[in-house]
């Protein structure tokens, strides 16, 4: 489902913002009618080789893949309030890795769900009353050593949750686990395709 092609186009649209070209110009060499929910992460390449995050955002909603991947290309690259916007000189330490999300089931409990295969996407209210949700994608809790628990509680955190996490807080969220066909592509990887 998701392509390196996928992964190539959000380079170039990327690249054309940053060079001063509309990424508008920018045309897909993949079927452009199909939809999902999406998310494009950047990750840049640290001085001792391991990858860091440099940006993750995404929709839930289905989206036209190629203006869900040229919006949100542009928009985690940008403006994830986590990171400064992403400079020309640093897209050749970069990769992209482009979501597509699949498969979405209301679990039974907070507890309902596959390390490694599922996503979450929880939904809860925070001490003000305000409700918020937080994900993350399928491969993060297995990226980090994470058990189910540990995962639903850095959750809470992402989400702004501060209060001391209860067991009786865990068991009031509603989790929706999901599915991703994910792709990768290295900056050396587009520029070969080019």
């Amino acid at each position: 489902m998701a392509t390196k092609q996928h992964c190539a186009f959000c380079f170039s649209v990327l690249l054309a913002r940053l060079q001063g070209t509309s990424p508008l110009e920018v045309t897909p060499n993949f079927d452009t009618s199909t939809e999902y929910p999406l998310f494009v992460t950047w990750n840049k390449q640290s001085s001792g080789g391991d990858l860091r995050l440099r940006g993750c955002i995404g929709n839930f909603s289905p989206m036209e893949l190629e203006s869900g991947l040229r919006e949100y290309a542009l928009i985690s690259a940008l403006r994830d309030s986590r990171f400064a916007p992403v400079k020309l000189g640093e897209v050749p330490r970069l990769s992209c890795s482009v979501s597509l999300l699949t498969d979405f089931e209301d679990a039974e409990d907070y507890l309902d769900w596959e390390v490694g295969k599922h996503g979450v996407w929880i939904e809860f209210r925070l001490p003000s009353g305000r409700r918020t949700t937080s994900t993350f994608l399928p491969e993060i809790a297995d990226e980090q050593g994470w058990s189910k628990k540990q995962t639903i509680d850095h959750l809470l955190r992402k989400g702004g949750y501060e209060p001391a996490i209860t067991d009786e807080m865990r068991r009031s969220i509603k989790l929706t686990r999901y599915q991703s066909k994910k792709e990768h592509l290295s900056y050396e990887e587009f520029v070969d395709m080019q």
